[in-house]
C-alpha cells in the first residue's frame, strides 16, 4: 500500500505567472560591484529566512535605496503571481479523499514558503530548505517531512509494506534524492518526454496500485 506522497513545489503543484528573478538580479548585482560569490552562497537565500538587505549584506554586496527597491517590488510581482496548477488542485483533493497523506518538500526562499503554505493550506507535512538549513537532496530534508507526516520511509521496493511516493521535475532531488531514503522517486516531465507526463497520470496509478493491494488482501 501507498500511506502518503510527498509534492515537489515549484514546477509541479505552483507555477510562477510573472518570473522577475529577482535573488538572480541581486546576484547579478553583486558581480557588477566586483563580489566574489562563490557556488556555495548562490543557496543562501534557500537556506536562510535572510531578507534581501541581510541577504545582500552576508555576500558583501551594497543595495542603494534605489535598488532596494528595485529587487523588492521584482520580488513581490513574482510573488503576487504565483498559482497552482490546476491539476495540482484536483489531485491533492483526490490523494486526500483516497485517504493518502500528503506533504510539500521544496528548495525554496522565505517568500515563497508563505505561498505554498496559503496555496495548499491542508497537508500533512510542510519541509521548506529556508526553514531547514538544508536543500534537497540531502537526505534529511526528506526524513523531515516524513516525520511530520508520521509515516516511515525505506519500503519503496518492498511490496508488502507501506510506501512513500515523491514526485516533482528535478530528477536528481525529487527522484533519485528520495530513492536514496527509501522513497519512491519519480521524474514528472511536462515535456511529454518522461514515464510520468502530468500528475493525473500519477494520481491515477497511486490509486489503482492501492484499489489493487486492498483486492488481493
Amino acid at each position: 500500500m501507498i500511506s502518503a506522497v510527498v509534492f515537489d513545489a515549484f514546477g509541479t503543484i505552483v507555477r510562477i505567472g510573472q518570473r522577475t528573478s529577482p535573488y538572480v538580479a541581486l546576484i547579478r548585482e553583486g558581480r557588477r560591484q566586483g563580489v566574489a560569490i562563490n557556488p556555495g552562497l548562490t543557496g543562501l537565500a534557500m537556506r536562510t529566512s535572510l531578507s534581501f538587505d541581510e541577504l545582500a549584506s552576508r555576500l558583501g554586496i551594497v543595495l542603494s535605496p534605489s535598488k532596494r527597491e528595485e529587487l523588492n517590488r521584482a520580488l513581490e510581482l513574482e510573488l503576487s503571481s504565483i498559482e497552482p496548477y490546476p491539476e495540482a488542485v484536483e489531485a491533492v483533493s483526490r490523494l486526500q479523499n483516497a485517504g493518502i497523506k500528503l506533504g510539500i518538500c521544496s528548495n525554496l526562499a522565505a517568500p515563497y514558503g508563505s505561498i505554498v503554505r496559503r496555496l495548499f493550506p491542508e497537508m500533512d507535512g510542510y519541509a521548506f530548505s529556508f526553514e531547514l538549513g538544508v536543500m534537497k537532496p540531502n537526505p534529511s530534508i526528506y526524513h523531515c517531512v516524513c516525520n511530520q507526516m508520521e509515516v516511515e520511509p525505506g519500503h519503496c521496493f518492498s511490496a508488502d509494506m507501506c510506501r512513500v511516493l515523491m514526485i516533482g521535475d528535478s530528477p536528481r532531488c525529487d527522484r533519485d534524492g528520495p530513492r536514496s531514503v527509501g522513497i519512491m522517486g519519480f521524474h514528472l516531465d511536462r515535456r511529454g518526454q518522461g514515464s510520468i507526463k502530468n500528475l493525473q497520470q500519477f494520481v491515477k496509478l497511486v490509486i489503482a496500485h492501492n484499489r489493487k493491494s486492498t483486492s488481493v488482501s
